[in-house]
């Protein structure tokens, strides 16, 4: 068995990881509790480790999910999707049968802010009997994994982002133009890296995704599809992937910077509810 894959014992954290790369699930850890500096660094190491951070049987308050986040940056506020009553840093995500899951595209979140978010952490309150899985990849491998050629073609590069995905929401809601433009003004679009060195460990991964990336700076327009194409195509190479099954009260920590998801929408018309709360992130380099 890969030494990887076996469960991991910290000062006070056991570890257990769904892959070699990315994804481990925390065993024994409570979350409505106050957490120690200890088991705080511990869990800021292995998010840098794993990527991805999964805790089971978590029933903790809103305003508990809210401190939880706290430890690890301020708190944005989503200006377009829909929040909690009252608590605006909380996105709630519901799908039933009158809303079907629609978020079943690669992608890192709100990248066409100007400082995209540090990472989200997304609480499950009800989910389908089967299906709503959640996959997430990680960015490091799909950019190590890339031909020398590709990455010296990459190298250096930047690319444009844009909230287009929400903007033509906006439309279909019948906002006016005008609001819509004060959008445009608030959030323009944005410049990152193709490729990001992430900031606390200094590794290189992927930074475009098909959700927010519009085109690449310095290409034609075709060039720029074609490459984009294949690079949002890294994401989807299961070598680099790990896959979580949601259960009520399972609660997911993603960092943003190194790792990509995909909601899978297998599930309609069955009812999955979802609460996210964002951290604050850095400007991409």
């Amino acid at each position: 068995m890969n030494k990887a894959l076996k469960a991991v014992q910290l000062d006070t954290l056991k570890l257990a990881p769904l892959t070699p790369t990315i994804g481990v699930e925390i065993q024994n850890i409570d979350l409505s509790r106050a957490l120690s500096p200890a088991s705080l660094g511990e869990l800021r190491a292995a998010l840098l480790e794993w990527k991805v951070l999964f805790f089971r049987d978590q029933n903790i308050s809103t305003e508990q999910h809210l401190s939880f986040a706290r430890n690890f940056g301020a708190l944005e506020v989503h200006p377009f999707a829909p929040h909690k009553p009252d608590y605006p840093e909380v996105l709630a995500i519901t799908h039933d049968r009158d809303n079907k899951g629609k978020e079943n595209t690669w992608h890192s979140d709100v990248t066409w802010r100007a400082e995209p978010s540090l990472g989200s952490v997304l609480r499950a309150v009800e989910v389908p009997e089967v299906g709503g899985d959640t996959l997430f990849a990680d960015m490091y491998a799909a950019y190590d994994g890339l031909s020398d050629e590709v990455k010296a073609k990459i190298d250096g590069r930047i690319a444009v982002h844009d909230f287009e995905y929400f903007r033509k929401g906006m439309k279909k809601r019948g906002l006016s133009d005008a609001q819509i433009d004060e959008f445009n003004r608030k959030y323009p679009k944005v410049e990152h890296p193709v490729v990001r060195t992430h900031s606390e460990t200094g590794r290189k991964g992927l930074y475009v995704n098909a959700a927010f990336t519009q085109y690449i700076v310095g290409l034609d327009a075709d060039e720029s599809r074609a490459l984009l194409k294949h690079l949002y195509a890294q994401a989807a190479i299961p070598e680099y992937q790990c896959r979580f099954r949601w259960q009520a009260n399972s609660i997911a920590f993603w960092d943003n910077r190194a790792s990509q998801h995909y909601a899978v929408s297998d599930y309609w018309p069955a009812v999955r509810r979802m609460e996210r709360v964002t951290i604050i992130g850095d400007r991409p380099r």
